[in-house]
């Protein structure tokens, strides 16, 4: 192994090595050395000659500033809330649809929402199963593997990243594949350990430690809305003492770990006696024995759930084991900043390990008691199908990643649950739609894996129920606006009893009942639990420019709006609100007059 500042150099070292046929696996995520692989793909570029296929996933980008109401927004935020984290020259020019013909890129997983309308990105993608991605990827028999390291006593970390490069190196040891290994340091990165984690030195062909070093993308919190919230404290009660958590990203992985947090500090106790909506009984005492965390990714509600020692029961050693985490720079610092023997209680292994029962299987049943795996969707049919990675037409939304792999593994887990988790409706197109629906257009888990949906009006335990009995039960979680449509369509399809009636206490899942469960709660139930890097009047915008969208979308929806800047009453912090977008308080353009409107809406709903 050999140190490089040189990023040229560094690429022109690879297509040596390889004779210009490079055939690269790129980490998902965090783990891109960006300075490296944009490199490559620039020689790439100014050489026809050079043959460059990229195996990837989740490629981060900072959006754009654009023009606008989102330019007005993210233009003087954009490097606090997402970090100076350089664009991807491949994916600049995929979005340009300027990739040349010698470059070729396929994606497992994708940034969620980002890639929706690129026929390239589409066409490529490959559908798989986070376990099974890393054998489509030998199937490539790949000669390249680049990632982003830590740098430390014994070796370099792969930190963010074990999740298929661990299993890479692996596989090469045994001789079972032959690649040369690249590196790009990272500074920011934490050293990270776990069987695999930290690789000798010598196992790389040669390492980039730019004079210049990237900082790292930074995933920007979504808030936690009432409905968010209400969904995490129904999950918070399935969780039994002494098991196994499994959580996701975003608002409702935050909410889940901050309603396990309030519970384990005796905090929830009146928010449950308090709940409208038939919810398990469940567990609602503290957490004595503590949980042991198996996850694909560390997300900061793990983390914050191992910090105040809600996660702390060991498997040799180890609190949490995780394949990856894309985080936000507190979560990095704090990774950082941990004394290295409480650090090391983290384990990072590949996701054959985290996600998968097979190798060692005896002694993964043992370690993975009362199993919880939570995992979001975005609809659920009424027989149990669940929807989470495209949509109707069948452009990829994001990806399959682990979830079906964490279904499958919590039903064959003594006392393993899978938790689907959705909002009960979406608003599209200025129209409600509810998200429990009689079918679904794309299944990402067959209605024959189902166990339990969770959706902010309560708890649907549908494992071993029959078709009926799980209609009803889904009904009973779905939003009371469309239960007698959904009713209707059962009963026709001859799947529900022409005798089954709606019970009372189903009839009043509408947001206002929730609002006036958890509105009284709402000290102890903040929009950003876990934190943010948005000041106090982004983060009033936040929940304004969510609505602005919303009613934009029709135009009985501009209508609004326009009545609500000249009606009604105004938001306390418009001045200020309308301050940071640019605007003045006599606004007269339509777009300031619309974000006033906004504003004006949001304040007379709290």
């Amino acid at each position: 192994m050999h140190r490089l500042t040189d990023a040229e150099a560094a690429a022109r070292e690879i297509v040596a090595a390889t004779g210009g046929d490079i055939r690269v696996g790129l980490p998902l995520g965090l783990g891109k050395p960006v300075t490296l692989i944009n490199a490559l793909v620039k020689l790439a570029c100014d050489d026809p000659a050079i043959r460059l296929q990229i195996f990837t996933a989740l490629t981060l980008e900072v959006p754009e500033a654009g023009e606008g109401i989102q330019g007005r927004f993210l233009g003087p935020a954009r490097d606090r809330l997402f970090g100076a984290y350089p664009g991807l020259l491949y994916a600049d020019l995929l979005r340009k649809d300027a990739l040349p013909a010698n470059i070729e890129v396929s994606e497992f997983f994708l940034l969620a929402g980002r890639w929706l309308d690129n026929d390239t990105v589409q066409q490529n993608y490959l559908s798989a199963n986070y376990t099974h991605a890393f054998d489509v990827l030998v199937s490539r028999r790949p000669n390249v593997l680049v990632q982003l390291v830590a740098e430390g006593e014994g070796g370099f970390s792969l930190s963010s990243n074990t999740d298929i490069s661990t299993d890479l190196f692996r596989l090469r040891d045994q001789g079972k594949l032959d690649f040369a290994a690249f590196a790009e340091i990272s500074d920011d990165m934490p050293f990270l350990t776990g069987p695999g984690a930290v690789v000798d030195k010598e196992q790389f062909h040669a390492v980039l430690d730019p004079d210049e070093k990237f900082e790292l993308f930074s995933a920007v919190k979504r808030p936690v809305n009432l409905t968010a919230h209400a969904i995490g404290l129904h999950v918070s009660r399935l969780v039994e003492d002494g098991g196994t958590l499994q959580i996701g990203i975003g608002a409702i992985g935050d909410s889940v770990a901050h309603a396990l947090l309030l519970r384990h500090h005796g905090k929830a106790g009146a928010i449950y006696a308090g709940c409208p909506f038939p919810v398990p009984q469940g567990d609602t005492q503290p957490f004595e024995k503590g949980l042991h965390g198996v996850s694909e990714m560390l997300v900061g509600g793990l983390l914050k759930l191992f910090e105040e020692g809600v996660v702390k029961r060991e498997v040799d050693g180890r609190a949490i084991y995780a394949g990856f985490f894309v985080e936000t720079r507190d979560f990095y610092r704090a990774l950082r900043e941990m004394p290295q023997a409480r650090r090391d209680k983290i384990a990072m292994v590949p996701v054959s390990f985290t996600n998968a029962l097979y190798g060692d299987e005896e002694k993964k049943r043992a370690a993975r008691v009362k199993a919880r795996f939570i995992n979001g969707a975005m609809k659920v049919s009424l027989l149990g199908d669940v929807m989470s990675d495209a949509i109707g037409d069948g452009r990829v939304v994001s990806g399959v990643g682990g979830q079906f792999n964490f279904v499958e593994q919590a039903l064959a887990l003594d006392g393993g649950r899978s938790v689907i988790t959705l909002a009960a409706t979406r608003r599209s197109g200025g129209r409600l739609h509810s998200n429990i629906a009689w079918d679904v257009e794309c299944t990402t888990v067959p209605r024959h894996l189902r166990d339990i949906v969770v959706t902010e009006y309560g708890v649907a335990d549908i494992w071993g129920k029959s078709d009926a009995e799980v209609i009803a039960a889904l009904v009973e979680i779905a939003d009371s606006r469309f239960q007698e449509d959904l009713v209707a369509r059962a009963k026709k399809a001859g799947k529900l009893p022409r005798s089954y009636v709606l019970p009372d206490s189903a009839r009043h899942n509408l947001p206002e009942t929730v609002s006036a469960w958890l509105g009284p709660h709402r000290e102890l139930l903040p929009a950003f639990p876990l934190g943010t890097d948005f000041d106090e009047i982004e983060q009033e915008l936040l929940p304004v420019l969510a609505r602005l969208k919303q009613e934009a979308s029709s135009v009985t929806g501009y209508i609004r709006l326009a009545a609500a800047a000249f009606t009604a009453k105004p938001h306390p912090h418009e001045k200020e609100a309308l301050d940071r977008m640019g605007f003045s308080a006599n606004t007269v353009s339509l777009s300031g007059i619309a974000l006033k409107g906004a504003l004006r809406l949001v304040a007379k709903s709290r």
